[in-house]
């Protein structure tokens, strides 16, 4: 799997008010492995911000709404904006994902997930659309799209914390249409910036991703050590 950082490579009474509506939407959220979470990503590399993120996971009828939006702008070559649509069901297999890759072409694609087969209608500016079917062997499939972030929390949530150890999901990175199995653990107490976070520690065959996530296990810091990238919540 790769992570892509370029398009070659994806108040007061206000205040009260909206946190009682946020509570309210948390009490009547769907049973399931998620929870309600909204925020900002900064993309760095090398130490520099290249880019932001900013996404919802929120409930979505029985199941559950993801929803993101990047801008990275590395300074080679055109600026890249992706979008990203993932609804999922309570127990975290995903259901459909629609995302859209803008750079000097535009790109995108409608997933449609059922019994753990992903059928993939492909658009891209100046081509033929393509469609193809990829079979996992679970519906448990890990989504995990290039410059879409927020997927690492979904992840988070999908990982089963009373068991812990390593645990392996077939995963699927929707704009590169490619297959494969991730393996995601638990590493204990994870120490950034003075503030102790929850570890895991997700692997494939050629990369290394560290995530770092407070008590609810919301995603606060990202890093891709080979790439040089992190990615922090602001």
């Amino acid at each position: 799997m790769k992570v892509r950082i370029t398009s070659a490579a994806s108040i007061s009474l206000a205040l009260v008010f909206g946190v009682a509506l946020s509570l309210s939407a948390q009490k009547n959220a769907p049973v399931g492995v998620f929870l309600q979470d909204k925020g900002k990503f900064n993309i760095l590399l090398d130490g520099k911000s290249i880019g932001k993120e900013e996404f919802e996971i929120a409930p979505n009828g029985a199941g559950w709404l993801a929803k993101g939006a990047t801008q990275i702008n590395t300074g080679e070559g055109p600026a890249a904006q992706v979008t990203g649509n993932l609804t999922l069901q309570s127990n975290g297999a995903p259901m459909a994902y629609d995302w859209v890759s803008k750079t000097d072409k535009t790109s995108s694609a409608h997933i449609i997930f059922v019994n753990g087969i992903a059928k993939i209608a492909l658009e891209v500016q100046g081509t033929k659309p393509y469609e193809q079917e990829l079979t996992f062997n679970s519906p448990l499939i890990a989504v995990l799209d290039n410059n879409l972030y927020h997927h690492y929390e979904l992840l988070a949530r999908i990982y089963d914390w009373s068991k812990r150890g390593p645990q392996s999901l077939p995963v699927l990175i929707p704009q590169e249409i490619t297959p494969g199995t991730i393996t995601a653990e638990a590493t204990g107490s994870a120490t950034s910036g003075g503030k102790t976070y929850e570890g895991l520690r997700v692997t494939t065959s050629d990369i290394e991703v560290l995530l770092m996530l407070d008590s609810n296990h919301r995603l606060m810091r990202l890093e891709v050590p080979a790439a040089k990238v992190t990615v922090v919540r602001e």
